[in-house]
């Protein structure tokens, strides 16, 4: 069974972008209640289409070159990357009906 992983500014490349498998990245805070308010969302998320699914998290109080990089203003920031790409983006805690939608856009 999958679960979330966590990648940070060293890491990012290798695991989202070098991968053969899409990614739902999770820009977050340890401090940030709408991020925890998720977290169990992307969880389930991950133990569903795990198999098809990269389903990260990157802390953007460590890591924040990749969050510049993707011009991450406000957390929680879900974006949907295919093929290096980013395919859809989610900002702010949204029903879970929203972040299925997001993974079947990548399926």
């Amino acid at each position: 069974m999958a679960d979330v992983s966590n990648v940070n500014d060293q890491t990012f490349e290798a695991e989202v972008l070098g991968s053969d498998k899409p990614a739902v990245v999770d820009f977050w805070a340890e401090w940030c209640a709408p991020c925890r308010q998720i977290a169990p969302i992307l969880k389930e998320l991950a133990e569903t289409y795990g198999e098809q699914v990269n389903v990260v998290k990157i802390d953007v109080d460590s890591s924040p070159n990749v969050a510049g990089r993707y011009g991450v203003r406000s957390i929680p920031t879900v974006l949907a990357i295919s093929g290096g790409q980013v395919v859809d983006q989610l900002v702010g805690a949204r029903p879970k009906g929203d972040f299925e939608a997001m993974v079947k856009k990548l399926l």
